[in-house]
């Protein structure tokens, strides 16, 4: 299987907002886009799922159109999507029923899955109000935490145990706890061998996830690839350098790209590996007393900050 997005153009009178942008799951993984507010990456993601007309280009899943309502096709929007006033397993029986999902295996994995993500108590209420034969009222979306809601909205999305997965900005809004428990959630979705589209601000979600990305930027690809390939293109850049002394005259006596220092560590842009190599061995020479010496590749957020700069446009 594969899912491929060839040239995908999308205008708004005489605004392109989606620029000729293609990109390629040849195999199962997560693919990111991402780019500022405004970039183009929500938009990108409803033409995808057929939810937006395109100028020109198409989305294959398999060599022929994707067509969403044909393909087991699973999505968690940015925005909320359920409906307040209603029970919560009223809903997800429906959203399953919608994917053609027998009740009783969509009563299966909303059990599996509430358990999962926490939310029993409010799918399956219980009496505590300690009078005998008194029921619980079933919990409305409306009565949820906007977290909470969101865990409801991720159930929604994988209860037909969809083929493609399109999770945009899944962890917006989510406490650390929360935010854990979705990651653990997508990483079984990973060893399910699903297809996985992600968009999202939190750069260290992309880097522990994400093996493919593209950059957009004012609906154009600025950069896209492979994440580590892309990283190594950059080479070892960035120098972490923590000594028991103040070293900023030797930091003066090199023409460094940019210095960023911190409570404890000084952390250096080098043109090369030749240049940090060279300013170690100016600290050794005069026996200063070097704690800590680091060579890194640049991370996703300095690399997306260079490609995008401020560029904060409203989407």
């Amino acid at each position: 299987m594969s899912l491929e997005v060839k040239n995908i153009v999308k205008k708004y009178g005489e605004k392109t907002v989606v620029d000729n942008i293609s990109f390629e799951m040849k195999e199962p993984g997560v693919y990111a886009l991402l780019g500022t507010n405004g970039a183009g990456k929500t938009t990108t993601i409803r033409i995808i799922l057929g939810m937006l007309s395109h100028e020109s280009g198409e989305v294959l899943w398999n060599g022929e159109t994707l067509d969403a309502m044909k393909v087991n096709v699973g999505y968690l929007a940015e925005e909320r999507g359920l409906y307040p006033k209603y029970t919560l397993m009223d809903q997800l029986l429906y959203f399953a029923k919608l994917k053609g999902v027998s009740k009783k295996e969509a009563e299966k994995r909303i059990k599996y899955l509430a358990e999962r993500l926490k939310v029993e108590e409010y799918i399956y209420p219980e009496n505590t109000s300690g009078k005998k034969g008194k029921k619980a009222k079933p919990k409305t979306a409306d009565q949820l935490s906007k977290g909470n809601q969101q865990k409801i909205q991720m159930l929604a999305a994988l209860i037909s145990d969809p083929d493609i997965i399109v999770l945009d900005e899944p962890l917006s809004g989510l406490d650390p706890v929360n935010a854990d428990l979705f990651k653990e959630i997508i990483k079984e979705e990973i060893e399910k061998n699903k297809y996985i589209i992600m968009s999202s601000h939190q750069m260290e979600t992309i880097e522990a996830f994400c093996t493919d990305i593209t950059i957009l930027n004012r609906g154009k690809a600025v950069l896209q690839g492979n994440l580590n390939e892309i990283k190594k293109s950059y080479g070892r850049v960035n120098m972490i350098v923590k000594c028991d002394v103040d070293i900023d005259n030797y930091v003066n006596e090199f023409d460094f790209v940019n210095v960023d220092k911190n409570a404890d560590e000084v952390c250096i842009r080098v043109k090369d590996e030749n240049q940090a190599m060279d300013f170690l061995a100016r600290l050794t020479q005069n026996k200063v007393p070097v704690v800590k010496f680091e060579l890194r590749e640049p991370s996703l957020h300095e690399i997306f900050v260079e490609k995008v700069g401020n560029d904060n446009e409203e989407e």
